[in-house]
């Protein structure tokens, strides 16, 4: 169990980096369970998202400060997407990232939680190498 040596300030990076993998995962599930009807990755995709939860959804809601955020404006780059793969690409990107930061702050707090992360970081990695080598 996690104790309460998290700050606020750290339940404000996990928060944020917790959003980030879930929506980073999903804009790719969806692309491939509407675009392209494929169950298998779609299923997969789908299992990792609801693997990364964490129990303190209270902390995690109290620290949210999203209207604050320092870099919410969006920066051109964010805009540059040529085509459906670099959506994907970008995206699994992003929740690689995300999964990353989480792995290293629970390393500190939740050796469980930690594990379960870069689990979900390495199974992204995987699955970005089948999805984007066979995209279209």
């Amino acid at each position: 169990m996690m104790t309460n040596a998290l700050s606020p300030e750290l339940f404000r990076v996990i928060d944020a980096n917790l959003n980030r993998l879930k929506e980073g995962i999903r804009v790719v599930e969806d692309i491939m369970r509407y675009r392209d009807n494929n169950k298998g990755l779609s299923s997969k995709l789908k299992s990792l998202r609801h693997l990364a939860r964490v129990e303190e959804t209270t902390e995690l809601l109290t620290s949210r400060d999203s209207i604050n955020d320092v870099l919410r404006p969006t920066i051109k780059s964010e805009l540059n997407r040529t085509d459906i793969k670099s959506i994907i690409l970008a995206n699994f990107k992003r929740a690689q990232e995300s999964s990353r930061v989480l792995e290293e702050l629970y390393k500190l707090h939740n050796a469980g939680y930690s594990e379960n992360f870069k689990h979900i970081r390495y199974e992204l990695y995987n699955l970005e190498k089948i999805i984007i080598l066979n995209e279209k």
